[in-house]
């Protein structure tokens, strides 16, 4: 099989990490060199975006990209982890669900309104996050709680995914409701489904999870594991995949002639002064046909775009 270059959109299937489906696919292009730019949860499903030999060294310039996910929340009682996967905690004797109007939609609306806009959370236990070099979840497994400094994000959209003005409960008290969120990179859904659980009473957390869109990918772009593989047999894999130059699409390019070309290809700046109107420190696109042959970034001050990361080695 031929060496591939680009972005993959693969909808990965519940109960396997992210590590798990990059190793799959690994496997099933018969290409080392795969990366995604963002993990989902074992129990997420969803969006994973995937990049494929030399799409690899991009990942900067896409990790930070606005989310979008569809959930569903528990409302009655937290779990260890935040999420379903987790053992239940007792919420204390005297806590119990606010009365049964604050669980209406207008009660629910008015506490989601409150956890909208840029918002400090504390990194859960239970995720990947590293500290002092390991993962988070591995340091929980062993009994300890470590320090962690909170973490920046914004909640652009928090709101519920369903007509329904009231809410029933199920067999054991709780109440399941659907929710969407839109939010920057790096937000815990689980830690806005606990903090949702907070301000209507005793507890809540997540018990369903799928990411919609990650920056400009969405979904419906996706292709399971198994379309994947059929793809592959059928030879149509190219119809899936993402050159770098679109998946970059939101950064500004400038085209290359032959001497810039070389120039980039040896990391030497580039003369830019057409391209005033960005901010300094601007990450650019350059290209030539339509192959993304580097990303600079743009000193307003010279007027200069320095080749920072270069794609293409001849």
């Amino acid at each position: 099989m031929l060496p591939m270059d680009g972005v993959l959109i693969i909808d990965k299937p519940a109960g396997v990490t992210s590590h798990d489906v990059v190793a799959r696919v690994r496997k099933i292009i018969g290409e080392r060199s795969v990366g995604h730019t963002g993990t989902l949860d074992p129990f997420a499903t969803g969006v994973l975006v995937l990049l494929i030999g030399r799409a690899t060294r991009i990942a900067q310039f896409l990790s930070g990209a606005k989310k979008e996910y569809e959930g569903l929340i528990r409302l009655g009682y937290s779990t260890a982890t935040g999420d379903v996967t987790g053992a239940r905690v007792e919420p204390p004797s005297q806590a119990k669900l606010q009365s049964s109007q604050s669980l209406c939609r207008e009660g629910i609306e008015s506490a989601m309104a409150g956890l909208r806009g840029e918002l400090e959370q504390l990194p859960p236990m239970y995720s990947a996050k590293k500290i002092a070099g390991r993962k988070l979840y591995e340091h929980a497994r062993r009994g300890e709680d470590i320090a962690r400094r909170p973490a920046r994000v914004t909640i652009h959209k928090f709101d519920l995914l369903t007509p329904q003005e009231s809410f029933s409960a199920n067999d054991d008290g709780s109440f399941d409701i659907p929710v969407r969120v839109v939010c920057s990179a790096g937000t815990y859904i689980r830690t806005l489904a606990e903090d949702l659980g907070k301000k209507l009473g005793p507890g809540a957390h997540l018990i369903e999870l799928r990411r919609t869109r990650a920056g400009q990918f969405p979904i419906q772009s996706a292709l399971t594991l198994e379309q994947l593989l059929e793809a592959c047999e059928q030879k149509t894999i190219g119809d899936a995949l993402i050159s770098s130059h679109q998946a970059l699409s939101h950064l500004p390019a400038m085209a290359l002639d032959k001497d810039n070309l070389q120039r980039t290809l040896h990391g030497l700046d580039l003369q830019a002064d057409h391209l005033g109107h960005l901010s300094d420190a601007a990450h650019v696109r350059l290209s030539m046909n339509e192959e993304l042959i580097a990303v600079g970034r743009f000193d307003a001050t010279r007027g200069l775009i320095h080749p920072m990361v270069v794609l293409r080695t001849d």
